[in-house]
């Protein structure tokens, strides 16, 4: 109002002075007075001008910086009641309401991206000309690189990902399996294509699922054997009932009996308790496969690594000795503390550590070395590290199957069996070999 008030007041007077000035000319009053009402009349014409300009100009201003995204600016407010004022009033109030949405844009943004950083499955986002946009934390961790600018630079990491990742169409899915510093892991890749501001992009998600295949193939393996050692326990213990029963007769009989000599009567004993002896080795070998479904739930204790090490040379002191092998042990901090269950974690520590003596019996340097610390994640590592002969690749990727083994002698249950118990803790247990050097078992327990 006070705005439009000033608007009119200077076109009234320059209404005034132009009336002023046709009367002037009229009664032919001099060329002084003449003279001066024209210049009166330009001068408030050239003040009309400068005070349009100058609101003009504030509000080019105004609205150049909301163009820009400058909403810092603040426009001084004397509360004088003039239109300058006002207008100066409401520049702010829009200014202020603009910051007000982009500091609320900026923290959703954040947000969001601080969440697409923290998700456990890795995210990648990149354009129709194969340029990286996002790469969360996770899909650095699998892919294990530390940055990606190009989509085609994951043809070095594993080309049958970057084959998926092309070809794959929104809904699109495959497993993938590629080789990481910490083990294989089984990806699946999932692919969406958005169009966002007619601009055409690609999202990736990576998720590593081996965990959850181990998990399922343990279970298949579990319940095979609960079927196996039922049926087999049920056949074996009478047979094994019945060549007791049968020996025992024949014992009490010899001598008494002239239907078989004393020959016949030694075979039939010999072939008799032969059976029963393997019978009952048959049995015993069906225990231990049947610890393979009977892993007990861990009771969680606070265990001093440091005395467990020590719990693990004393026990296996002797046999250490026998075949001369150096055990060395490092723990980083000395005061390390691990939650879990003792007697499974020893269990897997005597284990792997018999395990590493006897890959260590050709070698001319025999050492053993138990090491323990934090990782970058905060994760306790325990490895157990031997200078042997190494594990073939073929082997490498069979040894926590049951019933798998290398060895001349031995079960091939020991390392299935290590596994569940790490599974148990919520932890993992991997290898890496390089045959010829050694072999080094890392257990791995979360957080």
């Amino acid at each position: 109002m006070d705005y439009k008030i000033g608007l009119l007041g200077r076109i009234g007077g320059i209404a005034a002075t132009i009336f002023v000035l046709s009367y002037f000319i009229h009664n032919d009053s001099g060329v002084f007075l003449i003279s001066l009402v024209i210049i009166l009349g330009v001068a408030q014409t050239v003040f009309l001008l400068q005070y349009g300009e100058s609101s003009f100009k504030k509000v080019r201003l105004f609205l150049n910086n909301i163009k820009q995204s400058n909403y810092a600016t603040v426009y001084p407010v004397k509360f004088d009641g003039t239109e300058i004022d006002d207008l100066h009033i409401e520049f702010n109030a829009i200014l202020a309401k603009l910051r007000e949405d982009q500091l609320e844009k900026e923290a959703n943004y954040h947000y969001f991206r601080t969440v697409f950083q923290h998700l456990s499955i890795g995210l990648i986002t990149f354009e129709e000309d194969g340029s990286i946009q996002i790469m969360n934390t996770a899909a650095k961790r699998m892919l294990n690189i530390q940055q990606l600018h190009h989509i085609e630079e994951v043809a070095r990491v594993n080309k049958d990902l970057h084959h998926a990742i092309h070809n794959l169409r929104t809904g699109g899915s495959e497993l993938i399996k590629i080789v990481h510093p910490d083990g294989i892991m089984q990806l699946s890749v999932y692919v969406i294509e958005l169009v966002l501001r007619d601009v055409k992009f690609k999202l990736v998600s990576l998720q590593n699922i081996q965990s959850e295949l181990e998990e399922k193939e343990m279970e298949a393996w579990q319940n095979l054997v609960r079927v196996l050692t039922h049926e087999i326990m049920n056949s074996i213990a009478p047979i094994s009932s019945l060549a007791a029963t049968l020996r025992a007769d024949l014992e009490t009989k010899t001598g008494k009996t002239a239907y078989m000599s004393a020959e016949e009567l030694e075979d039939c004993r010999l072939g008799i308790s032969t059976i029963e002896k393997r019978s009952e080795g048959l049995i015993n070998f069906v225990s231990d496969f049947r610890s393979l479904a009977h892993i007990p739930t861990p009771k969680f204790t606070a265990i001093r690594i440091s005395e467990l090490f020590e719990r693990v040379q004393l026990l296996l002191k002797t046999q250490l000795e026998a075949e001369g092998v150096n055990l060395e042990t490092t723990i980083s901090p000395n005061d390390l503390l691990l939650f879990a269950d003792c007697s499974l974690i020893e269990q897997v520590m005597i284990n792997l550590t018999q395990n590493a003596i006897h890959a260590l019996e050709e070698s001319t340097q025999k050492t053993i070395k138990l090491e323990s610390f934090l990782d970058e994640n905060g994760k306790i590592i325990i490895e157990v590290s031997d200078t042997g002969k190494g594990i073939e690749e073929e082997a490498l990727s069979k040894i926590f199957i049951p019933f798998f083994t290398t060895k001349k002698k031995g079960s091939g249950i020991g390392l299935s069996l290590s596994k569940q118990i790490m599974r148990r803790h919520k932890g993992n247990i991997q290898v890496r070999s390089t045959p010829g050097s050694g072999t080094t078992f890392k257990l791995i327990f979360n957080a």
